[in-house]
Parts: C-alpha cells; structure tokens; sequence
C-alpha cells in the first residue's frame, strides 16, 4: 500500500507522477493499492484551483508501505504545520518525496544530517528551493539521491523517475521497467538517469 501525502497547494504534475504511475503499474499488478493522505479528508485545492479529494486524513489513514510526499507551493504552508510534520515523524512506512516534498521532509528534520534533491530550477524572480533547505541536510543535483533509508526527488517531471524507482525498490523491477515501457518513458528515464545521475547506497 502506497500512501500520497497531499496538502491544498500541491501541484498537479505531482499526482500525475505519483498517482499516474501507481495508477498504470495496477494493470499488470491489480493487488497494487494506494490512497491519498491529508490533513483532513475531503476536497484538496491543488495549485491553480485544480480540486481533488483525499482518501483519508491523518488520524484514518490505514498502514502504509510507502509514504510518498507530494511537492507544490503549498510546501511553504506545510512546512510550518506541527500536525503535518508530526504526522510525517510518526510514520513506520518508508517516506520518500517528489519536488518540494523534500522541503517539508526538511521541515521535519527527517532529512537532518542526509543528503537531498529537490526543484532546484525555477521562474524569474523566484529563490530555488535547493537554497533554502537547512544547514543540516546537504543538496545534491540528482534525479533522486536515496540516503538514510528517505528517497527524494528532484524537481516537477523527475517525480516520476522517483517513482518509477520507488515502484522497482517495493514491487520489483521488472513490474517498474515494463510500466514504464507501456509509458513510453523508458527512454525518458534513461537520459535523465545519463544526464544527472541517481544517488543511491
């Protein structure tokens, strides 16, 4: 069971990378299973006014395997709930993070002492949330750099390499290569993975 962290301010792309995937994988594996996780259940008003509805908030949310943590410009918001970040501190399941999920890892101190990749690239006159994270937790530009047992990813399209990778390390990867084939990514995942690398143990 996968469980997708999402927060008012998530962006959409984010869903599709992580949500899209599991989504596709599910036509070769049925028994793949995910829900959406936010504060409260009920209507999530993503970046732009796109709306879609959490499975379950905090305190109904079932066991998860994989905790998957959305990016967005409502990370800045997260960032500074205590029963976001408690929640996220509290979880058994594996966490990892897509975009500006890393932000709010960092917010955390899940991230503290690790290596991390977030969105570093953005629009004018706008500061790169690669520049923002603490002292403590070191960037690194990577599709996804995986270190103390959290995978983060690097920004907007890259969640689905993040994902693509998650999927392979849970559910093996011949389920991973052949969702990505039926994509038409593979050829997606191996210029990215050439041109900025995974950082894995």
């Amino acid at each position: 069971m996968y469980g997708i962290f999402v927060y008012d301010g998530v962006e959409p792309i984010d869903l599709g990378a992580t949500v899209g995937v599991l989504s596709m994988a599910r036509r070769i594996a049925p028994t793949l299973d995910y829900v959406t996780i936010a504060k409260n259940p009920g209507e999530v008003v993503c970046a732009s006014g796109f709306r879609i509805t959490a499975d379950c908030g905090f305190d109904t949310a079932p066991p998860v395997q994989d905790l998957i943590v959305t990016g967005g410009p409502g990370w800045t918001e997260v960032a500074r709930d205590t029963a976001s970040l408690n929640f996220l501190r509290a979880s058994k399941a594996r966490v990892s993070s897509i975009c500006t999920g890393a932000m709010i890892l960092d917010a955390a101190k899940l991230t503290k002492g690790h290596r991390v990749t977030t969105k570093s690239a953005v629009f004018a006159g706008e500061t790169a949330p690669s520049d923002l994270l603490s002292p403590d937790t070191s960037y690194c530009r990577a599709v996804l750099v995986e270190d103390g047992g959290i995978v983060t990813g690097g920004g907007v399209s890259m969640g689905m390499d993040t994902m693509f990778y998650c999927l392979a390390r849970s559910h093996g990867k011949e389920l991973a290569e052949e969702t990505a084939r039926v994509m038409e990514y593979g050829r997606a995942l191996e210029a990215n993975r050439n041109a900025l690398g995974y950082i894995t143990p």
